[in-house]
């Protein structure tokens, strides 16, 4: 009885499908490119490099099946893996919430001023995020000899004798990192915010004052935050993505590899197999690795936020 009523389902599911493919024949075609490239990029590339990883292939030979001991060698034998995701973790941990939590606040304080005002706010917060020279800006800043800005101003000061080797000391090139990813964080997520704001109603807020609420702050927690839900997904999840993809802002400020490979992340690690080494079936591996560090991470984020809105 289990087994007909399964098979009807299945039927009645396939029938409403194909009626559904016929009815909006024309949006499925205009998502066809999207879908063609996302599964040629993203899911046939996933998919490669899962097949990849059990095997030795250095790009000139024919893959070889090598079973699991990419994944053997990843967890037990390289040392710098674990550096790597020491590494990788604290910037996920670290940047990923300030970043987050700094996307939404700066894009509601510029959501307070003028059409003109806010499009030009948003360039000059956005445009960092973009733009690959200011990472000759922070070289500057950051230089570790008596040239260096905040070097030579010690310097002035009496306070230090001799400059800090600031990006290739491991004391303190990590810091760095972690304090000029936060300021290039304004990204996707930053746009995908400001995008919410705009799209509120702002007769919900003429009716809020109506019901009771007297301040901005009230605002945001019982109208604005619940409006811009799609907003805050998004971005929790590209924060997340980047987060773990940290990789060119260590390359060009402290080197590939790093001192003591103090400011390497797994990304990086990635890169060192695949580009110089050519060992594709262990970059793959290490891949795979990472894929499913970030479904872990978002897993435990989704946990955190349900037990925060079981307690309320």
């Amino acid at each position: 009885m289990q087994r007909a009523n399964k098979v009807k389902t299945k039927k009645i599911s396939s029938i409403s499908l194909k009626n559904d493919l016929i009815k909006n024949k024309d949006l499925y075609l205009l998502m066809l490119p999207y879908f063609l490239l996302f599964f040629l990029m993203i899911v046939l590339a996933m998919v490669s490099s899962i097949i990849l990883s059990f095997t030795y292939y250095n790009m000139f030979e024919t893959p070889t099946f090598v079973g699991i001991s990419n994944y053997t060698s990843l967890l037990i034998d390289d040392e710098v893996f674990y550096i790597a995701l020491k590494n990788t973790i604290a910037f996920a941990v670290i940047t990923g919430p300030i970043s987050y939590i700094l996307c939404f606040f700066m894009a509601w304080f510029i959501n307070e001023f003028g059409a003109k005002s806010r499009v030009f706010l948003t360039f000059i917060f956005y445009a960092p995020s973009l733009s690959s020279s200011v990472f000759f800006i922070w070289q500057f800043i950051f230089s570790g000899d008596a040239y260096g800005f905040i070097n030579g101003q010690l310097m002035a000061f009496g306070l230090i004798n001799d400059p800090i080797q600031w990006l290739s000391d491991p004391k303190y090139n990590l810091i760095i990192l972690m304090v000029i990813q936060i300021w290039m964080s304004l990204g996707a997520g930053f746009l995908a915010f400001i995008a919410g704001f705009n799209m509120i109603d702002n007769s919900l807020y003429e009716a809020g004052m109506i019901d009771g609420i007297r301040n901005r702050f009230q605002e945001l927690f019982y109208i604005t935050l619940p409006m811009v839900k799609p907003q805050l997904v998004f971005s929790a999840v590209m924060q997340i993505a980047i987060s773990f993809s940290v990789s060119t802002i260590s390359m060009q400020l402290c080197g590939f590899p790093s001192t003591n490979y103090s400011a390497h992340t797994i990304v990086l690690h990635l890169m060192d197999y695949a580009m110089i080494r050519y060992e594709m079936g262990y970059a793959c591996a290490i891949a795979v690795a990472l894929f499913v560090l970030t479904i872990l991470f978002k897993k435990a984020l989704d946990l955190g936020l349900r037990y925060v809105k079981s307690d309320d």
